[in-house]
């Protein structure tokens, strides 16, 4: 349940998981009803099988994040966005003491009226520091930040 006061902002999601780890498979489910039982598993997660993986939700939490983030900044410095597009790529390595998430890379497109390119890589900077994701994780967050015309 979402829970919401002055001050704090609750959102719960809840993980389901059946049977070994290797050959199980779990059910990701959100209180917004967006994630309704999504399959995740081992071939999910570090395969190609089909469906969803708890790095591929982080990375569309973050891509999202930033593009909020993003949004506001080019707002508070005089020049709101008419269109964000954002990827977030997140990198997990096999290490000898198990996977290991080493980074995620930000690469957005913005379509700005009224700023230049040094503004807006500014800006698009402060985003990425500002952005919950961004602060939440800890892990090497890069950015590639396009304005287009």
């Amino acid at each position: 349940m979402t829970a919401v006061s002055k001050n704090r902002l609750e959102r719960t999601a809840t993980a389901q998981w059946q049977g070994a780890f290797a050959h199980g498979e779990g059910r990701l489910s959100t209180d917004s009803g967006t994630l309704a039982r999504a399959r995740y598993s081992f071939p999910t997660r570090f395969g190609q099988e089909p469906g969803t993986n708890p790095e591929e939700l982080i990375a569309a939490a973050h891509a999202g994040c930033y593009s909020m983030a993003l949004a506001y900044a080019l707002g508070q410095a005089g020049a709101p966005p008419l269109h964000i597009e954002t990827a977030a790529t997140l990198i997990l390595e096999m290490s000898p003491s198990g996977p290991r998430v080493t980074g995620i890379h930000l690469r957005t497109r913005a379509q700005v009226v009224g700023i230049d390119e040094d503004a807006f890589v500014a800006v698009a900077q402060q985003a990425k520091e500002n952005c919950l994701v961004s602060r939440l994780l800890n892990a090497a967050v890069g950015l590639d930040a396009v304005l287009v015309r």
